[in-house]
């Protein structure tokens, strides 16, 4: 597995600028991947390249970075934001405030001609450049940075429409002759008040922006910084950053417990919502595991840690909802490509302006031709575009993760969004996945002599004493519960999809479903197999699933299993069919016992594909596939891999402590199915939300570039100034991410933990 570096960035401001942070880093030899967040002014780098060669790279492209591999090093990042921010609203202030001033001056009339004023305008021009360099200076450090790299970004934009309004202004003073008098206008006001509204739509961007953010924060949040640690006989404070394996910690009432680890000693409840979403609290003792975030109720515990760093529960977490607010959907990647080639065609557009009004234009010629080249170049900046989508994945992905609803990456959020048709697997997805044994029947022996319940059990218990599967585990508790003693069969062999067979005592038995005692026409020959078989059918249609055993080829009795129904599947279903989606159950239990099922959870008989085999859940979802249905698998991520990663989209049952289900795109952190609604409810909303943003932000580039350059002039007389295409551009990008926000309001499904 590829190496992975988590990067700050710094300096990025639109689409371009991520576009040549994300070549520079893939320029860099060993980097296999890059992606590259604008909303979070981050990236995630793959391969096996140095951090230095990365930070080298991403510097020499203009911008600056750093690793963040700890919390520190997130609150460094934090505490750079909020610098960064005080910054641009100084930069707002006093730009602003010098550009207001010398409007008001120069409208006012209280500033001579530039015929007449020489020297007050040539003193006004050298404190302009000096505001131009103080305060904007990164517009024009970063444009050459660009250019030298044969790229254009926001900044390249910026610094051209201000550059040119400085020095078109400053000619006019020091040789006024050169151009007509009608044309003698000076633009020094417009080249720093464009800096000052730039700046101010980066701050309420940024603003903005940070309560995209608050998932992660929320995530962050949860670990507490410090653990109390058992050394040399002392307890002592220490920063979780200096915690290590097996170390002893002590967790008191009330506090959240620092690290995953497993209980030495004590007892207590622990509420682990923030994983499960459930409030109960759960309990916890001797071998228990706990994990970090989780809040200890009133009891005292000892633990030793297991996992610490990027590798408890909390930290796979975070990466994983920071990879998906990093990716990028295919919509996405579109928007990527038109970046790249849209500051030279701005620039283009801009010179062909500023020729065809130097022509055709009225006078003053000259000067109307600068008003529109600056216009163009100032109000096509990108930054909407670029903000379009990533700004509405971090918000969904995010609120999505809040819901314990964790998206694997941008591509899986775009295919929910399409999702028709949604199969779940029955057995701890619809059903609770703990199943009881309920009913035991015994058969008679061909001798007349019959076994008792505990006889029966003791040989069932014994075949399914080295299993794993929810029945087994039925069978087991209920031996357990009895007192029975068992002794593990030997030769012992699962048969898949069917059953188990193995040795006690010399004698062959097989334990499973109808399928396996017909192989071997066990049923057949029994002398009450017709009563079997009826016992079979009712106790299916009550939902019960009929387990044989058999001895030596002879029926000795039946097991019969039940596992309860999930709270709130029911209304899961029906919230599916609501929102226009089909809903199918697949099971490798009977047909009757799923039908019965299928009846309780508001599903008919048609919706019900039973007996199948792992193997053939494949073939279920492969066929609807080609039948033109975009189809979501939901199971429990182990037994239902090869389903899951058949599926368009694979949705993984879960509790949390398993997070990295390599089979599934979403994983639900909770058993709830009401997740499944949620998130295809919350894709469809974000997807809708990302072409909202879209449209918008193209709208605004087709519609502002043409009445930039004129178009509106010769028919209304309308044209629009620098300064008004500054504020346009600005705010575009602040619009972008105040639609974006709208998502945390999405109305989600009753039962949601919204």
């Amino acid at each position: 597995m590829a190496k992975e570096t988590r990067l700050s960035i710094s300096g990025m401001m639109c689409a371009g600028c991520l576009s040549s942070v994300e070549q520079a880093l893939q320029g860099v030899e060993g980097v296999e991947s890059a992606a590259v967040n604008l909303g979070e002014r981050s990236a995630i780098v793959e391969g096996e390249a140095s951090v230095e060669a990365q930070i080298a790279a991403v510097k020499e492209a203009g911008f600056g970075a750093a690793e963040l591999v700890t919390l520190a090093d997130e609150q460094a990042k934090e505490q750079a934001e909020a610098r960064e921010y005080q910054k641009l609203w100084w930069r707002v202030i006093s730009a602003g405030g010098a550009g207001l001033t010398l409007f008001v001056a120069s409208m006012g009339g209280f500033l001579p001609s530039i015929e007449n004023g020489q020297p007050i305008w040539l003193a006004i021009s050298a404190i302009t450049l000096l505001i131009l360099i103080f305060v904007g200076g990164h517009f024009f450090s970063g444009a050459w940075v660009t250019l030298k790299n044969r790229r254009g970004n926001m900044d390249t934009l910026v610094a051209m429409g201000t550059g040119t309004a400085w020095l078109y202004s400053t000619i006019i003073v020091l040789y006024p002759d050169l151009v007509p008098s009608l044309a003698r206008h000076a633009y020094f006001e417009a080249a720093i008040i464009i800096v000052a509204l730039v700046s101010l739509g980066s701050a309420l961007e940024s603003r903005a922006r940070s309560k995209t953010s608050s998932a992660i924060k929320a995530l962050i949040g949860l670990q507490p910084k410090t653990a109390r640690v058992l050394r040399n006989g002392e307890e002592l404070d220490l920063p979780l950053e200096e915690v290590g394996l097996d170390e002893t910690l002590r967790v008191r009432p009330g506090e959240k417990i620092p690290l995953d680890g497993v209980v030495l000693e004590g007892s207590s409840y622990v509420d682990e919502s923030m994983l499960t979403g459930e409030p109960i609290p759960v309990a916890k003792e001797d071998g228990g595991q706990v994990v970090g975030g989780t809040i200890n109720g009133s009891g005292t515990f000892i633990m030793r840690t297991t996992h610490i760093g990027r590798e408890t529960v909390l930290a796979q977490i975070v990466e994983l909802v920071r990879k998906a607010q990093s990716s990028k959907p295919e919509i996405g990647r579109l928007v990527d490509k038109i970046a790249a080639i849209f500051v030279p065609i701005v620039i283009t557009i801009a010179a062909v302006s500023f020729a065809l009004w130097l022509w055709l234009g009225p006078e003053p010629q000259f000067s109307y031709a600068m008003v529109a080249a600056m216009t163009v170049l100032v109000i096509a900046c990108p930054c909407a575009l670029g903000l379009a989508t990533p700004i509405s994945i971090m918000v969904g992905v995010g609120r999505a993760a809040g819901m314990g609803i964790l998206i694997r990456n941008g591509e899986a959020l775009q295919q929910a969004e399409k999702v028709t048709t949604v199969m779940f697997d029955k057995t701890g997805t619809i059903t609770e996945g703990n199943p009881q044994l309920v009913k035991i029947a015994i058969e008679v022996k061909s001798g007349g002599v019959k076994n008792s319940e505990d006889d029966l059990l003791r040989l069932a218990a014994a075949l399914e004493i080295g299993s794993e599967h929810p029945l087994a585990t039925a069978i087991l508790n209920e031996a357990k519960v009895r007192g029975i003693s068992i002794e593990a069969a030997a030769n012992f062999q699962s048969i898949t999809g069917e059953g188990i067979e193995g040795e006690v005592a010399g004698k062959k038995l097989h334990l499973g479903n109808r399928t396996l005692m017909e192989r071997d026409k066990i049923i057949s020959s029994h002398s009450n197999s017709e009563e079997s078989e009826n016992r079979a059918e009712e106790w299916g249609a009550a939902g019960i699933t009929p387990i044989y055993l058999a001895q030596e080829g002879e029926l000795l009795g039946m097991l019969g299993i039940a596992d309860p129904i999930k709270a709130g599947a029911e209304e899961a279903i029906a919230n599916l069919k609501e929102i226009g989606v089909n809903v199918v159950m697949l099971t490798g239990d009977n047909q009757k016992t799923a039908e019965a099922v299928a009846t309780q959870i508001g599903l008919d008989k048609n919706s019900v594909v039973a007996d199948l085999l792992p193997a053939e859940k494949i073939k279920q979802v492969a066929q609807l596939q080609q039948q033109g249905e975009v189809v979501a698998m939901v199971g429990d991520g182990i037994n239902d891999a090869p389903a899951l990663a058949q599926a368009d989209v694979g949705i993984a049952i879960g509790t949390g402590t398993d997070i990295a289900i390599e089979s599934a795109d979403i994983a639900l952190m909770h058993g709830a199915l009401q997740g499944v609604v949620d998130a295809i409810t919350l894709s469809r909303a974000t997807m809708e939300n990302i072409k909202q943003n879209l449209f918008g932000a193209f709208i605004y580039n087709t519609l502002g570039i043409p009445i930039a350059a004129g178009v509106l002039f010769p028919l209304f007389g309308v044209m629009l100034t620098p300064i008004v295409a500054a504020a346009a551009m600005s705010m575009s990008s602040v619009t972008v991410v105040t639609n974006a926000l709208r998502l945390r309001s999405v109305r989600l499904s009753k039962g949601s933990r919204s």
